[in-house]
């Protein structure tokens, strides 16, 4: 009995200890933390470490990582840090230069102890390190789980190509783009300045077809588009603006093809045989015009182009006699060594193989597009020589409502299937040295045909976080698509950028609406407050009508006008970006009305006392002129031009519904509701 009692104790203690010993085998093992990009590399310690609020900086050069940070935080959920200098405490964020073996510029370390340690040989470095210490406070609250993050970017070059040539795209957008892009550590935005509609949409005549070439240009005035451009002041601040956030802008001027900008300027320089969108390289004028126009941007100790390299463009010439093929190819050489001759790196699209021929085109230091296997074969370029980018035209092209390529990309194939290093139907090794990395492009091919800014940026945002991944973590990622898309949502656009017009959980209200005043829904619990409600939403609102002027604008916001009388029907309507969409629907000149208004990103719908009135959904159109369309700031009277041609086009009729303001109706406007579908 004594031995027994003896014992009792003793296996008392021994299962404890087993059990002790399993709960810590458990606790120190944090999973790896959610983001975008994944993490390439994650050991897990044990428990939380919660932020001070104090960011120390150990090296000088670390200090402007640090500022960003400090910056962002107050953005993502409100807390404010502060820089601060001496002895270091418990929770503070410490940013040091460190070299770390085989680290590349681009790549840190954060150790998240007692203290939260980044670590990174290059401010670039710590840069990207702040972005996935703000998602971990977004996604944790602040908690931040114990471990060791290394994180090393697969490949060098992360990036979008964004075509403003067919659509102008504002400068206050491509400014919250970049802020975006950097917050997936996306470093590249490649922005396609010139470029043209298809003839065929445009009663068959190139005369009346869309171009543009968006960017100020003193050389040859009246070259700049009327409907939309960019000051070099304005560019030059955006490179700067790109340039704080490790983001590379690379402006695209192109040619031969895609041309029309050019020839609508001077006519003598388009190809009577091929079109008026091709130069034609026989004639001896193309040459001296196009060196003018690189020298506007190139030239200067401060040159508009400030970025490391430029893309010339050259894809999609005629080659239908081996003579043009020999003129594209020693144009294609020409103006590589012209950027070259400038300091800049030369940049061009893969079109080679379909422009075989004798004539040497450059390729020491050039970085290729590879787009099209069937232009380039990129076996072949590599052979060649030529550093690679990545961008597979059926996988990675956005063409918004074209009906072919992708009106949104198949994430999921892209997220369980691709990388850089896949190319068409040739894959290569992962991390090959000569493929610099990855694209995806949003290609605006059908001027005239709705697309919203807003419905760009619909598009490009679940693209946006994909790649990011697939550029950044490469083969390394761990989450099944279905967890990585789910916990996306977790994550904000960038700090303080909401460009979806996310709203929250709950519906938005507002008791009474005063004309001519900023709205005030409440609860206003996301920061930044939604300028517009973004898709799929639900506007409501009682109105006790009184007639109204033509014009009459109920809400508005920089991107967008709701009108309770539109300037010249007096209808309903809506406009954004030029487009007028209205409704066949006037309010009554007395009576109380509940009217709602329902956005999807395929249609419009108007319900009037609970009932459905219409529904704006995509048509098939012949083409509106780009030139005649409504400005809605200003009322005047607007007739579109309408071609009639028989090719036709989509034509997409959406909102993201303006949150910002009132207009001046007469009109007794209450209850107004915004909510999710």
């Amino acid at each position: 009995m004594n031995n027994l009692f003896i014992l009792k104790p003793m296996r008392i203690f021994l299962l404890s200890a087993i059990c002790w010993f399993a709960v810590s085998l458990w606790a120190q093992t944090n999973e790896k933390p959610f983001t975008v990009p994944e993490v390439t590399e994650w050991s897990g310690g044990t428990g939380v470490t919660a932020a001070s609020g104090r960011v120390v900086v150990k090296s000088p050069g670390m200090k402007a990582a640090a500022q960003a940070f400090v910056r962002d935080a107050k953005l993502v959920n409100g807390r404010q840090f502060a820089l601060v200098s001496g002895k270091v405490r418990r929770g503070d964020v410490v940013f040091e230069s460190k070299k770390l073996d085989n680290m590349p510029s681009e790549g840190y370390r954060i150790v998240l102890g007692d203290i939260i340690c980044v670590e990174a040989p290059a401010a670039t470095g710590a840069f990207w390190a702040t972005r996935t210490l703000l998602q971990l406070m977004e996604t944790s609250g602040g908690q931040l789980p114990r471990g060791t993050v290394t994180d090393i970017p697969q490949y060098r070059l992360r990036g979008l190509l964004l075509d403003v040539g067919r659509k102008y795209i504002p400068m206050s957008y491509l400014r919250q783009l970049v802020k975006v892009m950097a917050y997936y550590k996306m470093n590249t935005l490649q922005l396609h300045l010139n470029d043209n509609g298809f003839k065929k949409y445009f009663d068959d005549d190139w005369s009346k077809t869309q171009s543009a070439f968006r960017l100020q240009c003193d050389t040859y005035p009246g070259l700049t588009a009327r409907d939309g451009s960019y000051t070099k002041n304005e560019f030059l601040e955006l490179q700067r603006l790109a340039e704080s956030y490790c983001v590379e802008i690379i402006p695209e001027i192109d040619a031969p093809a895609h041309a029309l900008a050019f020839t609508h300027y001077r006519p003598s320089l388009g190809s009577a045989e091929f079109g008026m969108d091709h130069l034609d390289l026989s004639n001896p004028e193309v040459y001296p015009f196009m060196d003018n126009l690189f020298k506007e941007y190139l030239s200067g100790t401060e040159p508009v182009f400030r970025g490391p390299r430029v893309n010339i463009g050259t894809d999609e010439y005629s080659n239908a006699r081996q003579e043009l093929t020999e003129q594209f190819r020693a144009f294609t050489d020409h103006y590589l060594a012209l950027v070259e001759s400038y300091g800049k790196q030369p940049m061009l699209w893969g079109s080679l193989t379909h422009a075989k021929g004798v004539t040497p085109v450059r390729h020491e230091g050039v970085l290729m597009s590879c787009w099209s296997n069937d232009y380039a074969k990129p076996d072949d370029m590599k052979a060649l020589g030529y550093q690679l980018v990545s961008i597979p035209d059926a996988m990675v092209y956005i063409v918004p409502a074209a009906g072919y390529y992708n009106d949104y990309l198949n994430c999921q194939y892209l997220y369980e299937h691709w990388t850089p290093a896949v190319m068409g139907n040739k894959t290569f090794q992962e991390q090959d040295p000569q493929i610099e990395g990855g694209m995806f492009a949003v290609w605006n091919d059908h001027p005239g045909n709705g697309i919203s800014t807003k419905d760009i940026h619909h598009r490009i945002m679940p693209a946006m976080q994909t790649m990011a991944v697939k550029c950044w973590t490469g083969q390394k990622t761990s989450l099944p698509w279905a967890d990585f898309q789910t916990r996306c949502r977790q994550l904000s656009e960038a700090p303080g950028v909401n460009e979806l017009g996310r709203l929250p959980a709950e519906p938005m209200t507002q008791e009474t609406l005063t004309p001519n005043a900023p709205l005030s829904l409440q609860p206003a619990t996301l920061q930044p407050s939604p300028l517009e409600a973004g898709y799929d939403y639900r506007v409501s609102f009682d109105i006790s009508c009184t007639p109204e002027e033509p014009g009459t604008v109920f809400t508005e916001s920089p991107n967008a006008v709701f009108y309770l009388s539109d300037p010249f029907t007096g209808r309903l309507a809506f406009a954004r970006d030029g487009y007028l969409n209205t409704f066949n629907f006037s309010l009554p000149a007395s009576g109380t009305l509940h009217i709602a208004i329902e956005g999807t990103n395929a249609e419009t719908r108007l319900l009037v006392n609970g009932r459905r009135q219409q529904v704006l959904r995509t048509q098939d159109v012949v083409a509106i002129s780009t030139a005649n369309k409504i400005a809605y700031r200003l009322n005047t009277p607007f007739m579109p031009t309408v071609y009639a041609a028989p090719a036709r086009m989509k034509y997409v009729q959406t909102l993201m519904f303006p949150l910002q303001r009132t207009g001046k109706f007469k009109s007794t406007v209450s209850n107004l509701r915004v909510e999710r579908l």
